[in-house]
């Protein structure tokens, strides 16, 4: 467990739920990358799976909140884009 890790998931776990709150709040997914979302995702199955394989601690509950939150700001941008994609 290092802190600098326990600090950069914790600075990105913040954004989260202001992402998902600008999506909630405009019903818009103006300025929101997908590929840029799939990517930081990809990066916490990465650190998830390497908790799990090698180096197993608490901090691996970190990324499994900022995994799920960030799920579901790509839930909420495919339900806004379809919506803009309606309109």
């Amino acid at each position: 467990m290092s802190i600098f890790e326990i600090i950069m998931l914790v600075c990105f776990g913040a954004a989260w739920p202001v992402s998902i709150y600008k999506s909630l709040k405009s019903r818009s997914v103006e300025g929101k990358s997908l590929f840029f979302l799939l990517i930081v995702l990809a990066g916490y199955v990465a650190g998830i799976l390497h908790k799990i394989f090698f180096l197993y601690d608490g901090v691996i509950i970190l990324y499994l909140i900022n995994f799920c939150m960030i799920s579901v700001d790509i839930m909420l941008y495919f339900r806004y884009k379809v919506t803009e994609t309606e309109v």
